[in-house]
């Protein structure tokens, strides 16, 4: 949603634009995750708190009640941990939870291995809109060993609601029947077909889910994100979200 710093909002106009949109859809805090992609987004720590703050400027004086947090869709790259570590990959809120993008057209070798490693550091690597990967088809079984293993899935709204295709939804879909999906999110580019909506993804999944799991994933969860709670805290969180080996995985969390 920040303006003019990835392949989002290209001006203020139009993210101010979104925030409208998504404040009349029941949203009241956007998590600012642009890009930090080497070679094509050379995002930063520090340049991402800067645009955040002053967007965050821009919504007070317009009026518009949407409260901003800092993040970053970090995609795989060497000295991850390092740059959680030392701040210039922002996680949420300053929270040990990241948005983890895969590239969208090759499975990483070592995907599994670098979440894992940043899990024993601490972090829980939140992984961003699986079900539109090309490779999902062939290496589903990736992203459920890392659900099992204590990584969390992030479901894009449209996705579920087939604003993706049928291809999207039907993995949407059989990710949230497994109990794979921790959250879900908005993952907000424009106004369009990419506009900060979430209401009508809850509802379709309180129709499968039920209500309650529903408000957990846009809802309870989220929330427990921004507050830095242990996914063990969570109340609703599927058994499958929670390190499934005793030993190092087990004591990953509550101690970042």
């Amino acid at each position: 949603m920040l303006p003019g710093i990835d392949d989002g909002a290209p001006d203020l106009e139009t993210a101010l634009a979104m925030a409208r949109i998504a404040v009349d859809d029941g949203i009241t805090v956007t998590a600012c995750t642009p890009h930090i992609y080497p070679g094509l987004y050379e995002n930063d720590g520090d340049g991402i708190r800067r645009a955040t703050a002053a967007f965050q400027s821009a919504l007070d004086e317009a009026g518009i009640p949407l409260r901003l947090v800092v993040g970053a869709d970090v995609h795989l790259q060497p000295g991850l941990g390092d740059g959680l570590r030392d701040g210039w990959i922002p996680s949420i809120n300053g929270s040990r939870y990241f948005l983890f993008e895969p590239p969208h057209h090759v499975a990483p070798p070592r995907i599994e291995d670098t979440a894992f490693n940043l899990m024993a550091a601490g972090w829980v690597p939140v992984v961003t809109h699986p079900e539109r990967l090309s490779w999902i088809d062939s290496h589903y079984d990736v992203f459920t060993r890392m659900a099992h293993a204590g990584c969390w899935m992030q479901l894009t709204a449209g996705a579920i609601t087939g604003r993706f295709g049928r291809r999207v939804k039907h993995w949407s879909e059989r990710m949230l029947d497994e109990g794979l999906v921790s959250i879900v999110a908005t993952d907000a580019h424009n106004t369009g077909s990419r506009a900060p909506l979430l209401a009508e993804a809850r509802e379709a999944c309180a129709r499968r889910l039920g209500e309650a799991e529903a408000g957990h994933l846009v809802l309870d969860r989220p929330q427990g994100i921004l507050d830095n709670r242990a996914p063990s805290e969570l109340p609703g969180l599927p058994e499958r979200a929670r390190p499934v080996q005793r030993g190092w995985l087990q004591r990953l969390f509550g101690t970042a």
